[in-house]
């Protein structure tokens, strides 16, 4: 049938490549393989130049005493140029038995490890793509073979690194014992944004090892209903910052994220020590906290004395729609005019007559009654959170786009691949890797030691 339906078209000449490849493309990747190894060869002068430097024997961390020199052990690591290979004195206390080798200490190597840097940019790799993935890219980008299991340790270490620090600033900041300085121009007011979404975890108790026999492994069961976690992401943005980057749209100029596994507490934790860090909350200043109305919000809102609680206004139309499709039915063209009349009305700050008009709608089901009493209730509870068209006037924005936008950025792109499910600990450490990386602070990891972890 496929071939029959190109029946009447001119004969196809099959594509063809270019007979080589273009000669600039051939003198980059001459040029970088004559000097990789010069490259490596100067990182060992520089490595050399400083063992050579004299200095005192180290103490042992348990005596105190000074050490005995053993000689001279080989020892390597993979740098961005390659493996390279060293001899380093090697001290030892006989009595505690605890060994020292200075110069890898001084260098910050790990020895048959990558270095610090080459580690920092195969954690790039694995926090942007999936870890077989990240593996081959290394490969193209530096010409070195390391393994996915590699690259699956490395965003283990650094992810540790990282939420080690952001549990430490926010217990930090939430002491009432902290020193942190006051702002001297803390902005008028402030946008939070906080939201949940599902994330699909691991069913199995114990890790899964290849057989002996080299048999396939079994598929995993299916994620069933409480095999899931949710992500709470939070975004903080000032709205005095928002361009129209066209007609009715808007856009951002910058915005920190924080995120945390299904703890709600520890999200507003971190908000509020990422407020102190970008030094946004001063005294006078007015926290708009935009939500979709889940009650483990507002109610966590509290801790900003000077607040302005806004219900997302594309959720409040949802629910209309809810009502709408029930009760007059989902192709209705009276059901459209009908919610679009609702919205303009909510828009211009009209909840009061919108509530009234509903409570004269009558209903020919139990089902849209049930539905529009929930709508009712809905807004009722929600109306000193709908006054839509005083926030539009301040520039605050009734919308949730960027923490949805920021759902996706941090969880969906990366997290929420087909087949994907993750442990905990993994989940953590790799959101705390691409929350570090969207709000460009990703020069940070130069400055936190590699963790040990399992």
């Amino acid at each position: 049938m496929v071939r029959g339906a190109h029946a009447g078209l001119p004969q196809a000449e099959a594509p063809s490549l270019l007979e080589e490849v273009p000669l600039l493309m051939r003198m980059e990747r001459e040029v970088e393989e004559e000097f990789r190894p010069v490259l490596r060869a100067r990182l060992v002068e520089k490595i050399a130049a400083e063992a050579a430097s004299k200095g005192i024997a180290p103490r042992c961390d348990t005596c105190g005493k000074a050490m005995q020199c053993r000689g001279c052990k080989p020892f390597s690591f993979i740098c961005r140029f390659g493996e390279v290979k060293l001899k380093a004195s090697t001290y030892r206390c006989r009595p505690c038995r605890q060994q020292k080798c200075p110069l890898v200490e001084k260098l910050g190597a790990e020895v048959g490890r990558l270095s610090g840097s080459l580690a920092r940019l195969v954690a790039l790799l694995g926090v942007v793509v999936p870890y077989e993935l990240a593996a081959r890219l290394v490969v193209l980008f530096f010409g070195i073979e390391i393994c996915p299991m590699t690259v699956w340790r490395t965003v283990q270490r650094l992810g540790q690194a990282v939420e080690e620090r952001n549990e430490a600033l926010a217990r930090y900041h939430a002491s009432p014992d902290s020193n942190a300085i006051a702002p001297t121009e803390a902005p008028d007011a402030v946008l939070l944004g906080v939201d949940g979404c599902a994330l699909g975890m691991q069913v199995r108790e114990h890790r899964r090892r290849q057989p002996s026999s080299g048999e396939e492994l079994p598929p995993l069961p299916v994620v069933e209903e409480g095999h899931f976690r949710e992500v709470k992401t939070g975004v903080l943005l000032l709205p005095s910052e928002r361009v129209e980057t066209s007609p009715g749209r808007r856009s951002v100029v910058r915005r920190a994220l924080v995120t945390c596994l299904g703890n709600a507490d520890a999200v507003f934790d971190r908000l509020w020590a990422k407020l102190h860090e970008l030094q946004w909350l001063g005294p006078a200043t007015v926290v708009i906290i935009v939500g979709d109305g889940a009650e483990w919000i507002w109610n966590r809102a509290e801790m900003f004395p000077i607040r302005c609680e806004i219900l997302d206004f594309w959720h409040a139309v949802e629910h209309a729609w809810e009502f709408a499709r029930i009760h007059f039915g989902d192709t209705s063209a009276k059901g459209a005019g009908w919610v679009a009349d609702l919205a303009r009305d909510l828009r211009a700050g009209k909840v009061d007559d919108v509530i009234a008009r509903l409570r004269a709608i009558q209903t020919s089901t139990d089902e849209a009654k049930d539905k529009l009493e929930s709508l009712i209730r809905y807004y009722t509870n929600n109306a000193t959170r709908m006054r839509y068209d005083e926030y539009l006037r301040r520039g605050y924005g009734i919308g949730s786009g960027a923490i949805e936008s920021a759902h996706k950025q941090v969880v969906h792109a990366r997290l929420r691949q087909a087949g994907m499910r993750w442990s905990e600990a993994g989940a953590r450490r790799l959101l705390a890797l691409r929350v570090l990386l969207l709000n460009q602070q990703w020069s940070l990891l130069d400055r936190l030691p590699m963790k040990c972890a399992a």
